[in-house]
Formats: C-alpha cells, sequence, structure tokens
C-alpha cells in the first residue's frame, strides 16, 4: 500500500493497482499494470511505477523486465522502461530528480529515470553471500538503502560515510499481543477488587442496541456545508485547484454544528436548481443560473476530443452542435430549423450551383443530424458560407472572435437580426429559378419548377400597409413578411404601476400595428404626419415572434404581466375542488425512471411551476373581412368545434422559444427550448410521442412544457417564439430525394486559370466505372490552418487548450481500390479558400502558398462545395473509405460517414494501450516503402494505406487474429528500438524492414 495527497494505492496479487479515496476508500481508479503478479509498485508525484510478473504458458509466470509507468495526471499509461535485471522491488529516490532504484532477487541493482532508458553503467550488485533478497527500503532521508536477505543479515548502502537519519520517527506499531494469554492476576482475598475485570457471557434476555435493523441504523454523517459564495465567486482556476481571498466571514479551522440547516442546504443542492457559483439566501440580488442553461466548454486533451464525454450531456439521440466555430452563437436557431420538417424537407432537396448557397450547406448539415445517433455535429461548413454573404455582414451579424469570447455582444438582439435575415435568405434562394434548377442536371426541386418558395408558404403571411395623410389621401401596398416584432404599449412617465395585458392583446396590436409617422405625401407634396396601419389577409402556417426585450423597460413589463398570471392562476386554482390525480402508467420508452406517454416525459406541475408564465401555449387565430385578426388564448389539448372549424379559425401551438440567458460570468450564451414532433421521436428513438427539450449546444435534456414557457427576465430574456398551426404538416410534401447524382464526378473545368491537361495528377472515373456500395475507395485530405490554438500553461508546467486551431481542407484525393486501374486517383482536388491562411503547414501537408489562389495556381483547383458533392455521393453509395487518420479528416471536411463505411488503418495495426503508429513507419515496416520524405503527397499516402489493408487482410487469411496479434507484437518491439524512427537506408546493421531482410535471405 501506498499513499499519496490524493489517492490511497493498493497493489493486488492479480496485477492491478487500485486507487481509492482517502476519506471513503472507496474505488476511484484502477490500473491493470501486469497480467501475472505485482511484486512492487511505488509513487512520487504524478508518477506511479510498478514491477511484476507476466504470463508465460498456462500457469508459468516469469518476471517481467518492462517496468509499467502510468501518469496520475491523465489517468493512463506513459511508455514502459526497460530494464537489465529481474526487478522484484523498486523505489522512487527523489534526492535530485525522480530516479527510481530498482533491485533483483539475486543482489543485482540499476539506479534510472523513470522517463527515461535504462543504462547498463548503473547496474549494482548487492553481496549477498549466496542469499536471497527478501526485502528492500529507503530511509526517510533518502540518504541509506537497506537490504535484508534471506539469511537474516540487513545490508545498509549509503553515498556518504556519514549518514542522517530522521531523529524524530515514530515508534514502530506492532501488533497487540492476545488478550486472553495476558489477564491481569486476581486476589481473591482483596476486598476492593472489580469483578467486572472478568469478561462474563451476556445472559440478559433484553435486546442489545447491535440487534436493530440495519435500515434503521444506517449511519447519517454530518453533510458537509456548501462553500461560501463570495469565495467562488472571485475564485480563480490553476488546473484543479481554485484561489480565492479570505472572506473572514467564519472562524479559521471551524465550522458550526447545524445539523439541521446543514442537512436541509445539502438536499437542495443535490436535488433542486444545479450548483452555481452565485448564492441565493446570502445576496438575494443576485440570481442563480441552472447549470444546464449555462454557457457549456469542451475541454480538450492532447487527444483532442476523443476522449470528451458528450454522452454526459445528451442521452438522447439528437445530436448537439459544437460551439468553438467562429459565430456558432447561432447554434440554437440551426436547430429551430432542423425540427421543422418541411423546411428539413425543403433544404435536403434543394442543390444549387451557387458556391456559397445557404440553402445547400443546411440541406448537408441537416443530412449529418440525421445520421448523427447522439454524436455531436458542426456547422463549419454553413458558417464558413454564412460569413461570405454580404448582407450577413452588412447587418453586423458577423461577430469577431473578441466579442465572442468577451461576451460584449448583444446576443438577444443579434439572434433576433438573424432569425429574420436566414428566413429572407432561405426564402430568395429556394425560389430563385436558376438554368438547370438542380447541380449539374439532377432532377428539379420540389419548389423550383412551381417559382413559389416553401418558406413563404410556411413563414410568410400577405400583409396590407395603409398610409392616411392629414389630407385624406390613402396609399395601400401590398407586401409579404415571414416575421413580426413585438410592440409593447407605453407607459404614462406620471404612474409607475403597469397595467394588465394579455398576451393574445399584445401580439394582435403587434400585427395590426397602428402608429403615426412622418411620412411623404404627394397628394400635399411634402412630409405629413400619416397614420400607418397594418393588416394581414391571411394566417401563416407558422408564426414567427422577435420579442424586442431589448432594455429594462421591455423587461420589466413582462415580469410584470407574468406576474399578473400567476395571481391569476393561484386564483384559479383556490377556486377549483383538487381533481383526483390517477397514477401514471409506465411506457417502454423510459429514461432513468422516468415515465412517459404520448405527449412526452411527464413532469408533476403545480401552480408554483406556473411562476414567471405569460405567454400561452395555445392560441386562437382566425381571419375576415368584416372584422380583421381575432386572437385569443385557448386551454392546451382542447380542439375546437365544428363551427369554430366552419368559420376559419385555427389553433396555434407554441412549438419553439429561444431565450437569452444572462449570465455575467461567461458572458451569456443562447439556448433553445423545441417541442420535438412524432416524426423525430420515430426516426431516432422508435416511439411515438411529442417531447419538449432544452438544446444548449451539444447539451440536450427534456424538459417540462411550462419550463420552456418561462422567462424569468433576472436571467432568462425572451428572443424568439415559434407558434405552428395544429397538423399544419400534412399539407406539405415530405419527402426528401437525394439531389446528388453521379454526374458530380466526371469531368469538371478547374479554378486555375494556368491549369493544363499535362499537368493533371488524376483520371476521372468513366460511366463504366462508377463505384457500388462495398467498392474500396483510397482517400487523404491535406489542411492549412487558418487561426492558431490558443492555449495556457499552467501552473505544474502543462499545457490546456482554450481552443483548437480552425482547420480547412486543402486538398482531397480518392484513389480507385480496385479493378483494372486500382491505386489510380479520380479526385485530385485543391480547394481553393477566401479566408486568410496564417499556416500551410507544407512540411505536412505538401501545399504551398499560391496553390490554392486561382491566378497562378497550375493544380486542379476546385470549390469546397464541387469536392463535397463528390464525396457525399460516394459516401450515399455505399463505398468503404480505407485510409489513415480518416476520423480527423472527415471532420475538417465536415462529414459524418457511418463506421462500417471507413476502414481507418491506424486502428487496424494499433494494440489497446498502446501508441498510434504513423503511415510512414507502417509503410517501411510492412511495405518497404520510404514515403513522406520532405512533404507529404496525398496521392502516396493514399494508396499506401489501400496496400496495408491488402496486407492486414493478407495476414487475417494467413493465420487469424493471432497471427496478426503477433505480427502487431514484433511492430511494436521494432519501433520501440528505433524510436519510431525510419532509418535513412538499410546499412545492413539489422535496422531493416523486415520484409527487406526476407528478401535479402532469399
Amino acid at each position: 500500500m501506498r499513499q499519496s495527497n490524493r489517492f490511497l494505492f493498493c497493489g493486488n496479487t492479480s496485477g492491478k493497482v487500485s486507487l481509492c479515496d482517502l476519506r471513503t476508500f472507496k474505488l476511484e481508479h484502477e490500473f491493470d499494470a501486469f497480467s501475472g503478479s505485482l511484486s512492487d509498485f511505488d509513487v512520487h508525484g504524478n508518477l506511479l511505477a510498478a514491477c511484476g510478473f507476466s504470463s508465460r504458458g498456462m500457469s508459468e509466470l516469469a518476471c517481467d523486465r518492462f517496468l509499467m509507468v502510468f501518469d496520475l495526471r491523465m489517468m493512463r499509461a506513459v511508455t514502459p522502461l526497460q530494464v537489465h535485471v529481474d526487478p522484484l522491488f523498486l523505489r522512487f529516490i527523489p534526492t535530485y530528480t525522480s530516479r527510481l532504484a530498482i533491485i533483483s532477487q539475486t543482489g543485482q541493482c540499476q539506479f534510472c529515470e523513470p522517463t527515461g532508458l535504462a543504462n547498463l553503467a548503473d547496474v549494482f550488485h548487492v553481496n549477498t553471500v549466496g542469499q536471497l533478497l527478501m526485502s528492500f527500503d529507503v530511509s526517510s532521508s533518502k540518504q541509506a538503502l537497506a537490504f535484508g536477505d534471506s539469511g537474516g543479515g540487513v545490508h545498509l548502502w549509503s553515498d556518504a560515510p556519514e549518514v542522517s537519519y530522521n531523529g524524530y520517527s515514530r515508534e514502530t506499531e506492532f501488533a497487540l499481543p492476545c488478550l486472553v494469554d495476558s489477564l491481569p492476576q486476581l486476589d481473591w482475598s482483596h476486598d476492593l477488587l472489580p469483578l467486572s475485570l472478568i469478561p462474563m457471557p451476556f445472559t440478559s434476555s433484553e435486546p442489545l442496541l447491535s440487534d436493530w435493523v440495519t435500515t434503521q441504523a444506517t449511519p447519517s454523517p454530518r453533510r458537509a456545508p456548501p462553500v461560501d459564495p463570495d469565495i467562488l465567486r472571485t475564485m480563480k482556476t490553476v488546473g484543479f485547484i481554485g484561489y480565492a481571498p479570505n472572506p473572514h466571514t467564519r472562524p479559521r479551522n471551524q465550522v458550526p454544528y447545524k445539523i439541521k440547516e446543514v442537512e436541509l442546504d445539502f438536499d437542495n443542492y443535490n436535488q433542486g436548481v444545479p450548483e452555481s457559483p452565485i448564492g441565493r439566501d446570502e445576496e438575494p440580488h443576485l440570481y442563480m443560473v441552472p447549470k444546464k442553461y449555462r454557457k457549456v466548454t469542451i475541454k480538450y486533451s492532447k487527444l483532442g476530443l476523443e476522449d470528451f464525454d458528450f454522452k454526459h450531456y445528451n442521452r438522447t439521440l439528437f445530436a448537439g452542435l459544437e460551439p468553438h466555430i467562429p459565430n456558432a452563437y447561432c447554434n440554437c436557431m440551426i436547430q429551430v430549423l432542423y425540427f421543422l420538417e418541411p423546411i428539413r424537407c425543403l433544404v435536403q432537396n434543394h442543390l444549387c450551383q451557387k458556391e456559397f448557397c445557404l440553402a445547400c450547406e443546411l440541406g448537408f448539415l441537416f443530412h449529418m443530424l440525421d445520421l448523427s445517433r447522439g454524436d455531436p455535429c458542426q456547422a463549419s461548413n454553413f458558417l464558413r458560407a454564412f460569413r461570405t454573404i454580404p448582407e450577413a455582414s452588412a447587418l453586423g451579424l458577423i461577430l469577431a472572435d473578441s466579442d465572442e469570447q468577451t461576451g460584449k455582444a448583444r446576443l438577444g438582439r443579434l439572434i433576433q437580426s438573424w432569425n429574420r435575415f436566414i428566413l429572407t435568405q432561405l426564402h430568395q434562394e429556394t425560389q430563385e429559378q436558376e438554368g438547370p434548377q438542380a447541380y449539374r442536371g439532377a432532377s428539379s426541386s420540389v419548389l423550383g419548377s412551381s417559382g413559389e418558395s416553401v418558406i413563404g408558404r410556411q413563414f410568410g403571411c400577405e400583409v396590407e400597409n395603409s398610409s392616411l395623410c392629414r389630407c385624406g389621401k390613402e396609399t395601400v401596398r401590398s407586401s409579404l413578411t415571414l416575421l413580426f416584432t413585438m410592440h409593447y404599449p407605453e407607459q404614462n412617465s406620471l404612474d409607475k404601476t403597469i397595467k394588465e395585458y394579455d398576451f393574445a392583446e399584445i401580439l394582435k396590436k403587434s400585427i395590426c400595428l397602428e402608429q403615426s409617422t412622418q411620412a411623404w405625401c404627394e397628394n400635399c407634396e411634402k412630409y405629413q404626419p400619416t397614420v400607418q396601419t397594418r393588416n394581414i389577409r391571411c394566417l401563416p402556417d407558422v408564426l414567427v415572434i422577435n420579442c424586442e426585450v431589448n432594455s429594462v423597460k421591455e423587461a420589466e413589463f413582462w415580469k410584470a404581466q407574468a406576474e399578473y398570471a400567476f395571481i391569476e392562476a393561484k386564483k384559479k386554482e383556490e377556486m377549483e375542488p383538487p381533481k383526483p390525480k390517477e397514477p401514471p402508467q409506465p411506457h417502454e420508452w423510459c429514461l432513468e425512471e422516468e415515465l412517459v406517454n404520448t405527449e412526452g416525459l411527464t413532469f408533476d406541475t403545480r401552480v408554483e411551476d406556473l411562476r414567471h408564465i405569460w405567454i400561452p401555449l395555445t392560441l386562437k387565430m382566425s381571419v375576415s373581412k368584416s372584422q380583421g385578426l381575432e386572437m385569443s388564448s385557448w386551454p392546451e389539448g382542447e380542439e375546437l368545434s365544428s363551427t369554430e372549424e366552419a368559420e376559419g379559425a385555427s389553433l396555434y401551438d407554441l412549438v419553439v422559444t429561444v431565450p437569452h440567458v444572462l449570465d455575467a460570468r461567461t458572458g451569456g450564451n443562447l439556448v433553445a427550448h423545441i417541442k420535438v414532433g412524432e416524426t423525430y421521436h420515430i426516426r431516432k428513438e422508435g416511439v411515438t410521442h411529442q417531447q419538449w427539450y432544452l438544446f444548449n449546444d451539444f447539451l440536450i435534456e427534456p424538459i417540462d412544457k411550462a419550463e420552456a414557457a418561462q422567462f424569468d427576465v433576472n436571467w432568462k430574456l425572451p428572443a424568439i417564439l415559434y407558434y405552428a398551426r395544429r397538423n399544419y404538416h400534412s399539407k406539405y410534401d415530405l419527402r426528401i430525394k437525394n439531389p446528388i447524382e453521379a454526374s458530380v464526378l466526371l469531368t469538371e473545368a478547374s479554378l486555375a486559370r494556368k491549369q493544363r491537361k499535362s499537368h493533371a495528377t488524376f483520371i476521372p472515373l468513366m460511366v463504366s466505372e462508377m463505384p457500388q456500395a462495398g467498392d474500396l475507395v483510397g482517400l487523404d485530405a491535406e489542411f492549412v490552418t487558418l487561426n492558431q490554438e490558443e492555449a495556457e500553461l499552467r501552473s505544474d508546467g502543462t499545457k490546456s487548450t482554450i481552443k483548437p486551431s480552425q482547420m480547412s481542407v486543402a486538398r482531397i484525393t480518392c484513389v480507385r481500390g480496385q479493378g483494372p486501374n486500382e491505386g489510380v486517383p479520380f479526385i485530385d482536388d485543391y480547394i481553393s479558400t477566401q479566408e486568410q491562411v496564417v499556416d500551410y503547414l507544407t512540411q505536412y501537408s505538401g501545399i504551398k502558398p499560391g496553390d490554392l489562389d486561382a491566378k497562378i495556381s497550375s493544380k486542379h483547383l476546385t470549390t469546397l462545395k464541387s469536392t463535397y458533392l463528390k464525396l457525399r455521393f460516394l459516401i450515399d453509395t455505399g463505398v468503404r473509405f480505407v485510409g489513415h487518420g480518416l476520423q480527423k479528416d472527415f471532420r475538417v471536411i465536415n462529414l459524418l460517414v457511418l463506421k462500417d463505411q471507413v476502414v481507418d488503418t491506424v486502428y487496424l495495426f494499433h494494440m489497446p494501450r498502446k501508441r498510434m503508429i504513423s503511415l510512414r513507419f507502417l509503410a517501411w515496416y510492412f511495405l518497404d516503402l520510404n514515403i513522406q520524405g520532405e512533404t507529404h503527397d496525398s496521392i502516396e499516402d493514399a494508396r499506401t494505406a489501400l496496400a496495408l489493408y491488402r496486407k492486414y487482410l493478407e495476414l487475417s487469411r494467413g493465420g487469424g487474429n493471432d497471427e496478426v496479434r503477433k505480427v502487431l507484437k514484433g511492430l511494436y518491439e521494432k519501433g520501440r528500438k528505433l524510436d519510431w524512427k525510419v532509418p535513412d537506408c538499410d546499412t545492413g546493421d539489422g535496422q531493416g524492414s523486415p520484409k527487406s531482410m526476407k528478401l535479402a535471405l532469399h
């Protein structure tokens, strides 16, 4: 056993080392060090070193000459340390550095660094005169080593003639002697001798305290009180340690003993609102932001995102969106558009020839969201196209990185402008008439032929704008509007009280707006005060509302109206008799003991939960020529009568709310509450029901419908509302026909002016060569850097990645994987980019400045969209991609490929808990090829990956998994000897590849 300031370490004869909590002794982590048994281990700083035995054969154990070294910061093994003795004991001797002393049973002793290489010159011998060493230890002063042998002798080593020892060490604690043998002698003649010194059996029939039932005698430890909110608010974190000034609110090292209050605080902390650095009782003017609403961030490690647990934030099968991309503030609205079924189908059916088309990019992104099974996607290509739209820049929708990070952006106003922009942009892009509507002769989309946009049909509302001058002249104009903005009544400056209003009343006045402004009158030939009135002629299928709560005045208005509504709800509940509550029936779609019905997860909604709610969940609306727009709140779940339907009335259900979360610590963020429909649950979960969810980037969580309508304006401001006509989907064609056809793979012109046919590095596919499902395609991609990585150094010297570097794909190569032209490229596209490149990474990518510039490049230069369509067609066809490190390639290209369509050689030639091996080393070891000499070439890399896959299949067919495991073991041994560096040439000194050595033998 060993102990550090973090864990209690326990060794096991099975070869494992267990890490236990110092207070509770619960198992926190476990290292599987050796397959046989463990002989010794030691801990120093952040390192744990262990020696032991490995299994040989059925029951034979052999001393393993590899010491296992583990990093306690990352909780994983680092490179094992090979020594020259049979290790049985080891200790750290941290006199100068963290040096290790390794001892064998025969008396050999070796000193080495745990992260370096062992040297034969550091081997010494303890003269035991034929005896075996049975024990070994180091003095606390680290100046003496003691060896105990089987003959009973102790050998003492030191590096100085005079050794200093700890003169204040505690005495050794020996086991207590048996009490039965050491009972005191009793003198019976002594009158005052207590007879209780003689142990007697218990004969009474009364119950003992130890006889209580275990359930009634469960120990209940006193809970630790919550940390002072002042400390949390001023705390600065370095690594996993927080530093804050002492507020001096409590005595030093003392905690008041208040059992009831502490227990109550703990229960609220654990079961109520998630933890927050802002207190509730201490400072009532500060309001807590629940944990699920706070800005989520990705913690990057050396492995990037591979070891980040996204499942902790999302236990559904819906896909979240990653937030680290520039201008990702609109992630919540992308989710809103995705969960509107007609929009999802519209953009996936749309395909045009514009290089930067938001409808096309949304279609590609929605296709990934459809395929994902809970893993997050990223909207990098969509946001790249978004940054090139001039209108977006003119409206101020493109944020600088500094504004996003410092929280200077007014996100509430920004997302409302983005909402207006995206609806207008999609409306224009999907109704434009282009030569052939679809890409390169693909069949035309659903709306291309009619000229009417689905956006216009779904959101559009025909509006009649009337301007009446004081001279009596009236001007009427008709237009199409896609959304409405809330307008609130002006408050009397003398009367501070806010009057009570119904939401439907305010919304009706906002839609049928009447206001007085100065306008040009042609009759008077000058600017005159005019009364402008707006009326609607029809109702949209989806009513989009920008709430315009941009100041304290509007926020106070919402707060007052919510208070009025809450008081009304309490009065209503007091008047109504209590209803008997039926127990809900369990459903097969239960997550974590929750109960589900056709309306989704059931939450216990009380009147208290209706606080901060002003907006109704259902509205009844109708438009008539005589009375105009009629609007009123409607009880949720109730249907219209046949008479009301005949009069043209419709019910609109709340389906989306987008709040702006105010958080002073992070600058705030945007989330979305979305009522996900049945079709999405059928596709993802296989169940038929509707459910409200919270979407906070990659955090997705089911919520109650009341929470979706709650707006505590102290931290949660309303920004956007969507009301949808009940059952409006039935009038839309919701079929998706993939618009990407095989013609995208045929010959296309290069954007580069200097590119000639003689310079072509690939041969396009012929019609007879079109890929089929299961065909192999070798793939490799090269990248350039657009933004450098942002990182910080911690106090312990480790690097923490704050924001990863932003990469852009610069070259994509696909080679044929079978047929007479196997290994011949059919795609070798250099991707033109309009964004500034900060690093071409020429040493690793082979891309040089000028290769991506259409004016001077001699390469086959294309747009990202063109090459993306080729890869999408291959994926949709069902080909299998073979490459090295494809996970990163597909991530940067922004593609989602199913696992059974990917053959990654980095994982084929990999052993568990070992390092990943480079393509260059694998090519040298298995194929005797020396690749990637000066720079990388994607054609060479793709061909090499295909050849390695053929080699893997050959090994598998030859001897099965045992043969593959044996070959991999030899590969790792060779790699360790060469330090994973490929020799420059075969010099005959035994450093050649196995293939070249076999050829030499023949």
